[in-house]
């Protein structure tokens, strides 16, 4: 069964900045004060392609990630939905 998070619409918080690293990037949540490794440069790229999909599962597709490896990506988008740096939003 699919995860509902694949159908549900995400975005990077405003309060998040992302810094480019060799191995993905920091993410840095300046309201909760709150630093992430994002350790995959593909992670980065789905994290950065939820503002202009309408699903998780676009952002997935965008990004380039085999459906297989999805159920790895909702599990580290559930992390960053966790700790705010992801936040749910409305579909455009």
């Amino acid at each position: 069964m699919a995860d509902p998070m694949l159908a549900e619409a995400w975005t990077l918080s405003d309060s998040v900045a992302l810094r480019p690293e060799p191995f993905g990037a920091l993410a840095y949540h300046f309201g909760n004060r709150k630093l992430t490794f994002l350790k995959k440069q593909q992670l980065v790229d789905v994290v950065n392609a939820l503002g202009e999909s309408e699903t998780v599962a676009d952002a997935l597709t965008r990004a380039g990630i085999p459906a297989a490896q999805w159920p790895a990506y909702v599990k580290a988008l559930r992390g960053l939905a966790a700790s705010d740096m992801i936040l749910e939003r409305n579909p455009s």
